[in-house]
């Protein structure tokens, strides 16, 4: 059975994150963006996205460093998607072949 607090938590950041979308929507649907404005909205989930993912980076641990080179020689030559579905199956195989 889950508890409860766990449960409203859940439920809680559900909530601010939809409102934090619907509240983007609904201030911005009728306004025309500038094209500097709008570039900087397109940037922003990379922007979360990396400030996410970075601290794991901030690390001694050879799988991680070593993911991390590959990621980026992964860029310079695939799509984001296929960058993201090889560095998270290469992430995965170095965590478990080399221990902490």
């Amino acid at each position: 059975m889950i508890d409860i607090t766990v449960l409203l938590t859940i439920l809680a950041m559900a909530i601010v994150t939809y409102s934090t979308r619907v509240t983007g929507y609904l201030l911005l649907h009728n306004r025309k963006l500038s094209p500097r404005l709008a570039k900087v909205l397109e940037a922003i989930p990379g922007c979360v996205l990396i400030a996410v993912i970075a601290p794991a980076f901030a690390t001694t641990h050879i799988a991680n460093l070593l993911s991390l080179l590959i990621t980026l020689l992964l860029v310079c030559r695939y799509s984001l998607l296929s960058t993201v579905i090889l560095s998270i199956a290469v992430t995965v195989l170095l965590r478990h072949y080399i221990p902490y």
